[in-house]
C-alpha cells in the first residue's frame, strides 16, 4: 500500500523540480527526502524524476502518476473533513419515523425546519409508520428517531423516551350534527356517536388515548369503522360514518363539512414522544433531540 507522506513529497518536489526547495519546505533534510522519493519509486516501479546536477524534471511516468498522486490527497483531505463533520453531528444522514397525526404538528415542521437550516449537510430520511414499527426499526438500527403518540412497551427496555408536549383532543363532527353547534362537547355528550379509530396496525397512541379517556370517565365507547391515516379518518367523519377524537394540530385538515370543537374534560389530550435508542445515538440524532427540547422549552 502507498505510502500517503510519501506522495505528498513527491508532489512537493514535482511543484518545485527542486529537491532543496521541496525538502526546506517540508521541514527535511535533503537527504532524507532524497531516499523517500528513491522509496516510492522502488515501490512504483518506475522513476518518477530526471536528475542532473543542474536540474530536475517529471519523467514521463511520473507526469502521468501526479494528478493520481493529487487526487488521492484530496480525496484524503475530504474523507478527513467529513469524518470531522460526522463527529461533530454537521454531516451524514439521519432518519426519523413519525405517526400520521404527528405530520400536522407545527413542532414537527417547526423542528424539521430548523434542522435543515442549521446542518444542511445532513441528508433526513422522514418515514410515517405505525409507533410499533418505530421501535422494532429503532432496535434494528434502521430508524434514529421516532416521533409518536404511545409509550413503547417494558420489553422495549432499550429505548429512551423524551416527552414533547401534551396536546388537548377536540371532536372533528359533521357541521350539520347537532352538536356542532355547541363551543364545546363532553363525552357524555358523544355517546350515541360511533367513533372512528385508527386500524389496528395504525394510529395505536391515539387509540390507546381515547380508550383511557372513556374508561377514565367510565363511559362505554362505541367503535365506529376504521381509518388508516389521519386524513381518512376525518374522510369517514365527512361521509357522516361518526365522529372522531383527534389531537388539535388535525384542525390544519379543512374538510368540507367538518368542524372540531374542543373536549370540556381536562384528561382529554394526548402526548406527543420522541422515541431514540438509549445507548446508540448519533451527533446528528441527538442536535435533532436537542432541538426538539428546546422547542419544548420555549412553547414553539
Amino acid at each position: 500500500m502507498l505510502d500517503v507522506r510519501k506522495l505528498r513529497y513527491f508532489i512537493a518536489v514535482a511543484d518545485d523540480l527542486h529537491f532543496g526547495r521541496a525538502a526546506q519546505r517540508l521541514h527535511l533534510a535533503q537527504p532524507a527526502l532524497t531516499r523517500q522519493i528513491s522509496a516510492l519509486e522502488s515501490q512504483l516501479g518506475f522513476r518518477l524524476f530526471e536528475r542532473s546536477s543542474r536540474s530536475v524534471s517529471l519523467t514521463g511516468e511520473g507526469q502521468q502518476f501526479l494528478p493520481y498522486a493529487r487526487g488521492v490527497l484530496e480525496q484524503l483531505t475530504l474523507s478527513e473533513s467529513f469524518a470531522a463533520k460526522l463527529a461533530a453531528g454537521t454531516a451524514g444522514h439521519l432518519s426519523i419515523g413519525y405517526a400520521s397525526s404527528v405530520a400536522l404538528s407545527d413542532r414537527f415542521t417547526q423542528a424539521i425546519q430548523q434542522f435543515s437550516r442549521a446542518y444542511p449537510q445532513v441528508r433526513l430520511t422522514l418515514v410515517e409508520e405505525a409507533s410499533s414499527a418505530q421501535w422494532r426499526n429503532i432496535v434494528e438500527g434502521t430508524l434514529e428517531i421516532g416521533l409518536s403518540r404511545l409509550l413503547p412497551p417494558q420489553e422495549f427496555s432499550e429505548l429512551q423516551v423524551q416527552p414533547l408536549d401534551q396536546e388537548p383532543l377536540f371532536v372533528a363532527l359533521a357541521e350539520d350534527d347537532p352538536l356542532a353547534t355547541l363551543e364545546t362537547i363532553s363525552l357524555v355528550e358523544l355517546q350515541a356517536h360511533p367513533v372512528v379509530l385508527y386500524s389496528d396496525e395504525q394510529g395505536t397512541g391515539l387509540n390507546d388515548a381515547i380508550e383511557r379517556l372513556f374508561h377514565h370517565c367510565e363511559l362505554p365507547l362505541l367503535r365506529g369503522p376504521r381509518g388508516r391515516q389521519i386524513t381518512s379518518i376525518i374522510a369517514l367523519v365527512a361521509a357522516g360514518q361518526g365522529i372522531a377524537l383527534v389531537p388539535a394540530c388535525a384542525r390544519a385538515l379543512n374538510q368540507r363539512g367538518v368542524c372540531y370543537r374542543p373536549l370540556s374534560e381536562a384528561a382529554a389530550t394526548i402526548g406527543l414522544l420522541a422515541v431514540s435508542h438509549r445507548h446508540r445515538r448519533s451527533r446528528a440524532a441527538d442536535a435533532f433531540l436537542q432541538i426538539l427540547a428546546q422547542a419544548t422549552e420555549s412553547g414553539a
